[in-house]
């Protein structure tokens, strides 16, 4: 089973080595395709140095969101499945081989297990169930199969944030099974300063918000008590807080 892996990046200089490194290690066939939005550092340089030594690797310029550039790669793969990892990552050496055996196993979506790696690592996801699955797993440690995510339209290209909430919500709405392989494990790196670490949390809450304006109110979806047990630290409340600005600031905005 051949598999795309798709990667937006932009300015990963500092880390994009170590994730080619992880990808190449992977079990074949693969193709691994780079959509670049406009660095301007040397990440392209580096992986045009990467591709001259291996013919998997494509490299793409493609400005937008990680939405329209996740979509983007996705046009270009050749593969029938399609795995999506992020610039900040790298991956197990296993990790291709366990997401690719659960798609055999009949799943249509496979989502591994993400390490959060640096500063800000104490803190869980807020889940979100529909139909019985947790649809809040990250696009930096999915696959899907190719002919299921064009069915569904791809990434909205309208979200900020939780473009891959609202995909996987999709999916699973369309009748698709989703599988969870802690096996397959991504590494990512979290913010490496504290006004990073709060922005992030800003348009964290900004996209859960473009999620209740498109899906309905999604508040029976979630569990305040687990929201609030894995976030029971000095981070962890300073992100509810920042969320809860992003939040605000988008209902205000949509008004």
């Amino acid at each position: 089973m051949h598999v795309s892996i798709v990667i937006t990046v932009k300015n990963e200089a500092r880390s994009i080595g170590k994730l080619l490194d992880s990808l190449l290690a992977q079990e074949k066939p693969i193709e691994i395709i780079i959509v670049d939005a406009r660095s301007t550092d040397t990440t392209c340089e580096i992986v045009k140095e990467y591709g001259e030594k291996n013919p998997e690797i494509w490299l793409y310029v493609h400005e937008g969101t990680r939405g329209h550039g996740r979509n983007y790669g996705v046009e270009k793969a050749r593969g029938e499945v399609i795995a999506f990892i992020d610039g900040g990552c790298n991956a197990d050496s296993d990790w291709l081989k366990e997401l690719r055996g659960a798609i055999v196993e009949g799943y249509d979506i496979v989502a591994g297990k993400t390490i959060n790696v640096g500063r800000f690592t104490n803190i869980t996801r807020v889940e979100v169930n529909h139909k019985g699955y947790d649809v809040t797993f990250p696009a930096c440690n999915l696959a899907y199969k190719k002919n299921l995510f064009q069915k569904i339209g791809g990434f909205d290209t309208c979200f900020v944030t939780a473009e891959d909430v609202d995909l996987n919500f999709r999916a699973v709405d369309a009748g698709a099974k989703l599988a969870y392989n802690e096996n397959a494990v991504v590494h990512r790196d979290t913010s490496r300063s504290l006004v990073g670490f709060l922005k992030q949390a800003f348009w964290y809450g900004y996209g859960r918000k473009q999620l209740t304006m498109k899906h309905g109110k999604l508040w029976a979806s979630y569990s305040p008590k687990k929201t609030l047990q894995t976030h029971f630290s000095l981070w962890g409340i300073l992100r509810l807080i920042f969320g809860s600005f992003g939040y605000i600031a988008c209902s205000l905005k949509n008004r």
